[in-house]
């Protein structure tokens, strides 16, 4: 009587454990990146940035392609025209609005391009092993001897000015990148001991890969991409200021910069806008991207 006394009370003044839902991952990244200011700033100028690209043909206050020798290189606050007028008087805040579509295009699609087939590359290449990952990763390797800059004007040139071959010639130069972290992080990921477990339970190497490898392999690739993003967008304009990318009279920020130049004594502020806005743009990408990575490091 009296043990069952004692276990009674024990049981009656024990308190009661609440259990709290833990949080997922992507909430918690998403917590952190509620709370940095660098992030929001950097993605609201964006957001400006694309709403007004997007916006172009419904908010510019004039035709882009349209111009008048009597109004050329308008410094900035001329009535009518904000932001001036270039050399062939074509109003320069319209020029910037629609070249913003160009640019943003040619920044994030060679990127979006790479991350999708340097991570299958990588993800094959690592899970292989062997032989194959280093007949992979030997051949790629030949594209690290030449810097980045150099590799997309050879490329460019050795297939010719346009739009479409810029945009291949820099994915060309940022799949080995991307190929480079997809093989590292499955090389490490297909050691673990849930990956040996479904190998010896029967699942096939897409199974595996599909399941287990690509969920903990696409977290790196795709934060290593987003800081891919203002190098693209750097180097997409310096091809076209080259003239190897996008073509006159078509509005482009890095085209823009090479027409403009004749005029950097004369109006310099003019001249300095679209450089300004690839700053400004790049400049956010960057930041976003590193604080992204931030937010999705476990460590932080």
């Amino acid at each position: 009587m009296a043990a069952t006394s004692e276990l009674s009370t024990s049981i009656a003044i024990t308190p009661p454990v609440i259990s709290t839902p833990s949080r997922s991952y992507w909430s918690t990244v998403w917590q952190r990146l509620k709370r940095d200011r660098t992030a929001w700033l950097s993605a609201s100028v964006l957001l400006l940035i694309i709403a007004a690209a997007v916006l172009a043909p419904w908010i510019a206050p004039a035709d882009p392609y349209k111009g008048s020798m009597i109004r050329r290189l308008l410094p900035v606050g001329s009535p009518g025209y904000p932001l001036g007028t270039d050399e062939l008087g074509r109003d320069m805040l319209t020029r910037l609005m629609h070249g913003g579509r160009l640019s943003l295009l040619m920044g994030v699609v060679p990127v979006l391009a790479a991350f999708v087939f340097g991570s299958l590359i990588g993800v094959f290449a690592g899970y292989v092993g062997g032989r194959i990952n280093m007949l992979i990763m030997r051949t790629l390797d030949i594209f690290y001897a030449f810097p980045s800059v150099l590799l997309a004007v050879a490329i460019s040139g050795a297939l010719g000015s346009g739009m479409s071959n810029c945009l291949i010639a820099l994915t060309l130069v940022f799949v080995p990148q991307v190929v480079r972290v997809a093989e590292s992080a499955t090389t490490q990921v297909r050691k673990l001991d849930y990956i040996e477990a479904a190998r010896m339970s029967g699942a096939n190497a897409f199974t595996i890969i599909r399941v287990h490898v690509l969920g903990n392999v696409l977290g790196p690739v795709f934060v290593y991409s987003t800081g891919l993003l203002s190098v693209s967008m750097i180097l997409a304009s310096g091809l076209s200021f080259l003239g190897l990318g996008v073509k006159p009279p078509e509005p482009e920020w890095g085209l823009m910069l090479n027409t403009l130049r004749s005029a950097i004594y004369s109006n310099p502020w003019v001249a300095a806008l679209p450089g300004a806005f690839i700053f400004v743009t790049s400049i956010a990408f960057n930041l976003l991207a590193d604080s992204v990575r931030s937010a999705m490091d476990n460590r932080s």
